[in-house]
């Protein structure tokens, strides 16, 4: 039994390896689009292509359930495929709805209505095509009025971590970071909009300051999954679990994904 992760390259191991260690006798498939990493930069239809075909393989490697590891993703066509491509026995999560709930601290399946939150102001550090979606403000005011939220689009910070030139990725968020300031000089919290960004988090920290409160995806996405599957459990598929898929260079998303978690990670070709 098994259930799919994906992302469009390396993020979305920052999330495996907190569901790994939430859950460590879940089987897990995760699936890597490095081929076409990264999809920040694309448009929404292609972004929905891919993500749909990657779901596809995740289907085809016995996962009922897969997680969009991947905010672009999440942002641009999870609410699609959910009205028009998911048959009934399929589920797709995203990794926006979690973490609101978190901001917001309201618990899962609350549908009341949005009422005011201590958080007023809230960075938004993602790509370019999660900014360009504005889901996560349409996510949040389902929950929450009275929240103030500024985007940064993070050009080229995922590039620099898939090809892993940390410096450059650290001087891009300092860059990234000194922007948003500039337009919201004084934020309560910052939201990373994007599975890579954990790998930067002390770097966003730092930038922010201590005054800011960071929230990351990773840890957040494994306690919603573990509550998902106590109250789904059916949703855990046939597959076999431990494998690793790329449509990229196997070998190279091998040796970059060992150095990103800092244990051994062997990725095979979709």
């Amino acid at each position: 039994m098994a259930i799919g992760i994906f992302d469009s390259g390396l993020g979305g191991l920052t999330v495996w390896n907190a569901v790994h260690k939430r859950l460590p006798d879940l089987p897990i498939v995760y699936f890597a689009d490095s081929a076409h990493a990264p999809y920040g930069v694309r448009d929404m239809d292609d972004i929905y292509n891919l993500t749909t075909a990657a779901t596809q393989r995740l289907w085809d490697a016995g996962c009922d359930l897969t997680v969009l590891a991947c905010n672009t993703a999440s942002a641009a066509a999870l609410r699609r495929m959910q009205e028009s491509f998911l048959p009934p026995h399929k589920r797709s999560l995203g990794v926006f709805v979690p973490l609101i709930e978190a901001l917001t601290e309201r618990q899962w399946g609350d549908n009341s209505p949005p009422r005011e939150v201590a958080v007023k102001n809230v960075a938004l550090f993602a790509t370019p095509a999660t900014v360009a979606s504005r889901a996560f403000q349409r996510e949040l005011a389902f929950r929450a009025i009275g929240v103030d939220v500024e985007a940064q689009a993070c050009g080229g910070v995922v590039d620099a971590i898939e090809d892993g030139d940390m410096i450059l990725a650290e001087a891009l968020v300092r860059s990234h970071v000194d922007a948003l300031l500039r337009k919201m000089p004084r934020p309560d919290a910052a939201i990373l909009g994007c599975t890579h960004y954990p790998l930067m988090e002390a770097i966003f920290a730092d930038a922010l300051g201590p005054d800011v409160k960071v929230y990351s995806q990773a840890d957040i996405v494994a306690e919603s999954l573990a509550d998902y599957l106590q109250r789904h459990p059916e949703m855990l598929g046939q597959g076999q679990g431990g494998l690793f898929l790329t449509t990229g260079d196997p070998a190279r998303v091998s040796a970059r994904a060992t150095q990103f978690l800092r244990q051994e990670i062997r990725f095979t070709a979709a």
